[in-house]
């Protein structure tokens, strides 16, 4: 059983975190369930819905029968559904290497802690061209390519998931497809 005194330092935690305060922080956690949106339904976008039945129209012929016209739309919408996975990698990928000042966590935290350093009493005297070429390095070429995979391995690794579901629904459609057409 929790103590009194216990419950009534839980209640007064609970009061305190009632979530961000300010404008960023509420912003950023409005769009904490937002990452590319490849979890939703194709169908869901009136837009891809359209695309997607154009796409099966054409798979499937003008005068196709019912089940091969389902079975053609199974394919245009893995097919459509690879396209959104495709392009939510570009638009990461090329986001993070458009960023001039993208850099490791672990960079960041290293310049943190060299400001904090410097802002204690009897700091070293740093010359200020020094020191500011320390803090706005960031890293280019090759070594800015791995830090952005390593950085957004998670992100990616979702994405792939996410393509090869579409990859292997797209291929059970087509064979399905194609035994539907031989058989009759």
């Amino acid at each position: 059983m929790t103590s009194a005194r216990k419950l009534i330092a839980n209640r007064a935690n609970a009061r305190a975190s009632t979530g961000p305060k300010t404008a960023q922080g509420r912003a950023q956690a409005a769009r904490n369930a937002f990452r590319h949106g490849l979890s939703l339904p194709v169908c869901s976008d009136p837009a891809l819905a359209q695309e997607v039945e154009a796409l099966a129209r054409e798979i499937a012929g003008t005068d196709a029968r019912a089940e091969i016209q389902e079975l053609a739309r199974q394919a245009a919408e893995a097919q459509i559904d690879l396209r959104r996975v495709r392009y939510a990698r570009h638009r990461l990928l090329s986001n993070a290497f458009g960023n001039p000042f993208y850099e490791s966590r672990a960079d960041t935290r290293m310049k943190m802690a060299v400001l904090s350093q410097l802002l204690r009493p009897r700091a070293p005297d740093i010359p200020t061209g020094a020191l500011s070429a320390f803090l706005t390095a960031t890293p280019t070429g090759p070594q800015k390519f791995a830090v952005i995979l390593s950085r957004e391995a998670k992100q990616l690794l979702a994405m792939d998931r996410y393509e090869r579901r579409a990859l292997l629904r797209r291929k059970v459609a087509l064979r399905a497809l194609d035994d539907m057409r031989r058989s009759v």
